[in-house]
């Protein structure tokens, strides 16, 4: 679909006439009009300001001519999961699970490659065939080439052994000592725990991004304990495979 549909399309999506569109990005409705007629296409910053407008990428804006992935994990991305930036903006260099809030969430590339490979192994890929996979095609993406030049790898790193130190310090019965902490979307961990009162409640945001591990118990068992972490609370849980029966087992505030 060329970018004049597209356009189009979302305007209208969003109810939206010409002239509210071109109020909320500081165009004419003449200058809506001729995007709508394939006579002309937005600039650079007006592509921003519609992309966040809308909440989809530049790139489907200009009817997808390029083949996105992220230059951390090298995953193909679309619009869901791309990385956003502090102010809403899309970063379409990377997903969210690798940049968030403004932060790279990997500075060792054997952690990414250590989370990559749990969800990539299947019946005709093996961790073995995986990891050798990763190990050359991540050193050719552009995060890791630049890797050196970026800032706050180092006081990243930092808060992340601080939370570590803070988890550990815990002392919860039965859970090993935490190692290490991998970047979560809330989406994906986000379970859902019965209150005494019967109801159920959901305690972290779907579209965030944390810091967490899952471990497993070592008292044996099917039961893991489940971390997730920010600048602002630690949480521990313990639930059955697939998430199944949660139990909240400590929501600290830091």
């Amino acid at each position: 679909m060329d970018a004049k549909n597209i356009i189009l399309e979302l305007r209208t999506r969003k109810g939206l006439s010409q002239e509210e569109l071109a109020e909320k990005v500081f165009v004419t409705r003449q200058a809506v009009s001729r995007w709508e007629n394939g006579e002309t296409t937005p600039n650079t910053e007006t592509l921003k300001l519609l992309s966040k407008l809308f909440d989809v990428s530049i790139n489907t804006l200009l009817g997808s001519p390029r083949k996105l992935i992220c230059q951390c994990c090298g995953m193909p991305l679309e619009d869901a999961n791309i990385s956003k930036e502090p102010d809403g903006f899309f970063n379409e260099e990377y997903c969210k699970w690798c940049y968030a809030d403004g932060e790279y969430m990997y500075h060792d590339m054997d952690d990414l490659i250590d989370v990559c490979i749990h969800h990539m192994t299947n019946e005709s890929l093996s961790a073995e065939q995986a990891r050798t996979y990763l190990k050359d095609m991540l050193p050719k993406l552009n995060y890791w080439k630049q890797y050196t030049n970026l800032d706050g790898a180092e006081e990243f790193e930092e808060f992340k052994r601080q939370l570590i130190g803070e988890i550990n310090a815990l002392h919860i019965e039965g859970m090993p000592k935490v190692e290490k902490l991998n970047a979560l979307v809330g989406g994906y961990i986000n379970l859902e725990y019965r209150l005494p009162s019967g109801k159920h409640v959901k305690f972290l945001d779907d579209n965030a991004t944390y810091l967490g591990n899952q471990l497993e118990c070592e008292f044996g068992g099917n039961r893991c304990f489940g971390i997730a972490a920010n600048m602002d609370f630690i949480m521990v849980c313990t639930y059955e495979e697939n998430g199944e029966n949660p139990e909240l087992v400590i929501y600290k505030k830091r």
